[in-house]
């Protein structure tokens, strides 16, 4: 399913198709990052983030849901790959910034 994204978020979901250093330039120079109980702080920490997860796991990541809530924009997204418990839906909760995301929660 085909869902319209925010032009900051759909660059988000593409570069994770990709590589780090592409996912890194989706967020601000000074974004937090709050993924599996650890925080990731600035471009350089987001970047070695998504290295390592990408390292870890081959995963497809597939957005069906989004809405706005208190200032943030929710994106449902199916993932699934090599990972214990794959398939999963998990919520991505975006604060955009002009035409960069400044934060991201992703909660199971």
């Amino acid at each position: 399913m085909s869902i319209n994204l925010p032009k900051p978020i759909a660059s988000y979901f593409s570069a994770d198709l990709g590589d780090s250093e592409t996912v890194a330039k989706c967020f601000t120079e000074n974004a937090v990052v709050k993924d599996e109980g650890n925080t990731y702080i600035g471009q350089a920490a987001i970047k070695q983030w998504k290295a390592d997860t990408s390292k870890k796991f081959t995963y497809t990541c597939e957005p069906f849901a989004c809405e706005e809530r208190d200032g943030k924009t929710i994106v449902t997204s199916r993932l699934t790959g090599n990972f214990p418990g794959s398939p999963v839906d998990l919520r991505y909760f975006f604060n955009i910034e002009g035409s960069s995301i400044a934060s991201l929660e992703i909660i199971l």
